[in-house]
């Protein structure tokens, strides 16, 4: 592995997804067979398709730092009756999200925003919808404090799991020391920070193979980046700029959500949320912070109407003039991002 850490490519992400079921048969063209979660593989180092030399700073988890947040991540431990587990929210098989427009916590409380996709957030300088987790470090141990989430709290999360003689050993051997509040969040951000996923088809397209997509997949990156305007906030190796925009998702009766602006109590930041990446979209619907739109022509629909009317919208919106013909290959080439 290097000194460049764990890290879980496009082939590695596949094998991530969890079956009730034995493991499938044999390889085909498509990939590697799904196997059950339990039988989780080694993570590989696999960078090219991010579009990065190198993976961002905090990467480079040891083996036993993912092994140990892998299992902390699937183990409905960390919540009082243990009934919740990271997981539960974010589910492998729909891409580390939710296909609900609100995912359920402890006692079948609603989470205040749809569950967003961990694929590639090592990527992210802030994270959540509207930032205000500086580090993945500090959002991973949120849902554990939060009591409408996981809500056994970060104290009773260490008790337990000093306790269990299994996870104090394996928290002695990836972190050499007891269990306490960094390690824990170091080994569930470690698991994350490994969840990278490229090598789609517009990447290999972008890299010189013209047969990588289809006839009606590259008209619609040629809207993409040209009329639909899509790559001013959806740029970079996780079509993401990483930034907050007020699109007009969540607006009722004129007035948008605070959305960043509750962070930061800036006026120009009302109704700003953060530009979701856009790898793994055929796995992660429904879409928008609030899980409002359920499809992606629903999206693409949202976005040429010029979302909805409010007194901080973006300046970077507007209607934009598609044919349906048009706004089907928009969807086809987004789609061609989750192959």
């Amino acid at each position: 592995m290097g000194d460049r850490g764990i890290g879980v490519g496009r082939l590695g992400w596949l094998a991530l997804l969890p079956l009730l079921a034995a493991a499938q048969l044999a390889q085909d063209d498509e990939g590697p067979p799904l196997i059950p979660r339990d039988s989780l593989p080694t993570p590989f180092v696999r960078t090219a398709p991010l579009g990065v030399e190198e993976l961002a700073e905090g990467f480079g988890a040891t083996q036993e730092v993912f092994d140990l947040g892998r299992r902390l991540f699937f183990d409905p431990v960390l919540s009082p009756r243990r009934s919740v587990s990271c997981a539960s929210c974010h589910q492998p098989e729909l891409g580390f999200a939710d296909n609900r427009k609100l995912s359920r916590g402890i006692e079948g409380y609603l989470t205040l925003r749809n569950a967003p996709s961990l694929l590639n957030k090592g990527l992210s300088e802030k994270v959540l919808w509207d930032g205000r987790a500086a580090t993945l470090e500090d959002q991973v141990l949120m849902p554990i404090e939060n009591p409408e989430e996981m809500g056994l709290g970060k104290a009773a999360a260490v008790n337990r799991l000093s306790s269990d003689p299994s996870y104090a050993a394996e928290f002695q051997k990836a972190f050499g020391r007891e269990v306490d509040d960094a390690a824990l969040a170091a080994a569930l951000a470690g698991f994350v920070r490994g969840l990278t996923v490229g090598d789609s088809p517009v990447d290999r397209f972008r890299d010189g193979d013209v047969e990588a997509l289809s006839a009606d997949e590259e008209a619609g990156l040629w809207i993409y980046e040209g009329r639909g305007r899509c790559w001013r906030c959806h740029n970079g190796p996780n079509f993401s700029d990483e930034s907050f925009h007020n699109t007009g998702v969540g607006v009722a009766d004129g007035a948008p959500e605070p959305g960043r602006f509750a962070i930061t109590g800036v006026d120009g930041d009302q109704g700003r949320f953060r530009t979701p990446g856009l790898r793994m979209l055929t796995k992660t619907a429904p879409y928008m912070h609030d899980g409002s739109l359920a499809t992606l022509a629903e999206v693409v629909d949202f976005y040429r109407e010029g979302g909805n009317a409010n007194p901080h919208l973006s300046e970077r919106m507007g209607s934009i003039e598609l044919t349906d013909e048009e706004a089907a290959q928009l969807v086809a080439f987004l789609k061609a991002m989750s192959r």
